[in-house]
C-alpha cells in the first residue's frame, strides 16, 4: 500500500459500472467487479465486463450466459460471440434457440455496402407431422412510424410521421406457410400449390382477413398460447429493425434480395428479374431482428382497421381498432408489385373478405403468453 497522497490505497475501490473512473483509482476486481460492471447503464462497459468474465472460469461463463438476456442487442451479440464456439453441452443448450445470420445493406444502386453478423432468440412451436412454427423475439423500442416528406414514392396515408413505442413481442420468422396452414386449418387455399416442388416452404396465400384471424384462434387452441395478427405499428417496427431507410436493406432493393416485380426498381437500382410467383420462405436475407420476407413475396394482413392517415393513431404499438371502415391494413408488398409498394412505410387496405394470390399473413404472440 502506498502512502503517497495522490496514489490509491487498498480500500479506495470504485464500483464498476461508472462511466467515468477517477484517475489512478482502483477498480473492484474479480467476479464482484464483473457483476457490478454488468449492471452499468453504459453498453460499452457491459460488453467489456463480459470479455473480462472469461478470466474467472465457470463462474465467469455463467455471467456471460446471463448476458444473453441483456436488453441491448449489442451486449447479447457480445455474449453470444463469446459462447458460440464452446463445445460443452451446457453452452449449446443455451444457444440452441439463437439464430445467427448476416445482415446486408445496399446503396441506392443496389450494390452491397455492408454486411455484419447478428442473431436473434427464437422458439419453435410443434404443429405435428414435422411441421414447426418459428417465432422470433422482437426487442421493444421506439421508432418513427411513417415516411419523411423526402422519401421517394411517399403517399399521403403515410403521414404524419410519428413516434411509436412498441413493447417486446414474438413474431413469426416467416409469413405462415402452406404446410402450417394445412396443419392447423386443413384444406390448403393457395393458388401456387400446383407449381411448387415443395409447397411446405411457400407462403400460404388466397387468405382473407377473417380466415387469418380464425387461424390465430385455432393455433391458440392447438398450442395453449395466445396468437394473433401483428398490429400495423408492430409490423413496421419489426420490418425496419432499427433502420430509417425506405427498406431495411437500405436505399433500395434488388431481385437478389426481394421477390417483387423487378421491372420496376426503386432509386437508382437497375431493372431486374420478375419471377411472377411466390418463392420459398427464407430464400432471401433477413433483417437485423432475424425476420424474413418483410418486403415482397406476399402482402401481410395486420389487425388494424384502415385509416387514411395517422391522425389519432395509437403511439403504444397497439392495434388501431376505432372507426367504421370495414377494410383492413395490408403491409409489405408482394411478388406482383413494383419496388415502391414494398417500402417499409407503404400501406394499403382491402375488405376483410377479399382473397388473392399475393395476400398472406404472419402471426404474433400475445404478451404474457407462457413460453
Amino acid at each position: 500500500m502506498s502512502n503517497h497522497q495522490n496514489e490509491p490505497r487498498e480500500y479506495d475501490a470504485v464500483l464498476g459500472g461508472q462511466i467515468s473512473i477517477p484517475v489512478n483509482a482502483a477498480v473492484l476486481g474479480g467476479i464482484p467487479g464483473v457483476k457490478s460492471r454488468l449492471a452499468s447503464p453504459a453498453v460499452e462497459v457491459r460488453i467489456a465486463a463480459l470479455s473480462e468474465a472469461l478470466k474467472y472460469g465457470e463462474a465467469g461463463l455463467d455471467l456471460i450466459i446471463r448476458g444473453l438476456q441483456d436488453e441491448s442487442m449489442q451486449v447479447k451479440l457480445a455474449a453470444y460471440s463469446l459462447l458460440k464456439d464452446r463445445d460443452k453441452e451446457k453452452f449449446k443448450q443455451h444457444l440452441r434457440n439463437y439464430l445467427e445470420f448476416d445482415v446486408i445493406t445496399v446503396d441506392a444502386y443496389g450494390k452491397e455496402n455492408s454486411r455484419r453478423k447478428s442473431f436473434a432468440h427464437f422458439f419453435s412451436e410443434n404443429l405435428g407431422d414435422g411441421i414447426v412454427l418459428e417465432m422470433v423475439y422482437i426487442p421493444g423500442g421506439t421508432f418513427m412510424m411513417g415516411s419523411p416528406d423526402s422519401e421517394l414514392g411517399r403517399e399521403d396515408d403515410e403521414n404524419p410521421q410519428h413516434q411509436v413505442t412498441v413493447p417486446a413481442f414474438y413474431a413469426g420468422k416467416y409469413p405462415i406457410t402452406q404446410a402450417q396452414w394445412k396443419a392447423v386449418m386443413g384444406k390448403n387455399p393457395s393458388w401456387f400449390l400446383s407449381w411448387s416442388i415443395d409447397y411446405k416452404k411457400l407462403p400460404v396465400e388466397c387468405v382473407w382477413w377473417n380466415r387469418a384471424v380464425e387461424f390465430c384462434g385455432k393455433l391458440s387452441q392447438k398450442t395453449g398460447k395466445r396468437y394473433r395478427l401483428l398490429s400495423e405499428a408492430e409490423w413496421e417496427y419489426a420490418c425496419r429493425a432499427g433502420t430509417t431507410t425506405p427498406f431495411h436493406f437500405g436505399e433500395t432493393i434488388t431481385p437478389e434480395l426481394v421477390n417483387y416485380q423487378g421491372n420496376y426498381p426503386y432509386a437508382k437500382a437497375p431493372p431486374g428479374l420478375w419471377r411472377r410467383e411466390t418463392t420459398d420462405l427464407g430464400s432471401f436475407p433477413p433483417n437485423a431482428f432475424g425476420m424474413y420476407n418483410m418486403h415482397g413475396n406476399v402482402w401481410e394482413w395486420c389487425s388494424d382497421t384502415w385509416h387514411s392517415n395517422y391522425n389519432g393513431a395509437p403511439t403504444d404499438g397497439s392495434s388501431w381498432e376505432a372507426g367504421t371502415d370495414d377494410r383492413r391494413v395490408l403491409r409489405g408488398g408482394s411478388w406482383l408489385n413494383n419496388a415502391i409498394l414494398c417500402r417499409s412505410a407503404y400501406r394499403t387496405r382491402n375488405p376483410a373478405i377479399v382473397r388473392d394470390n399475393d395476400i398472406g399473413f404472419r402471426v404474433a404472440l400475445v404478451s404474457g403468453s407462457v413460453l
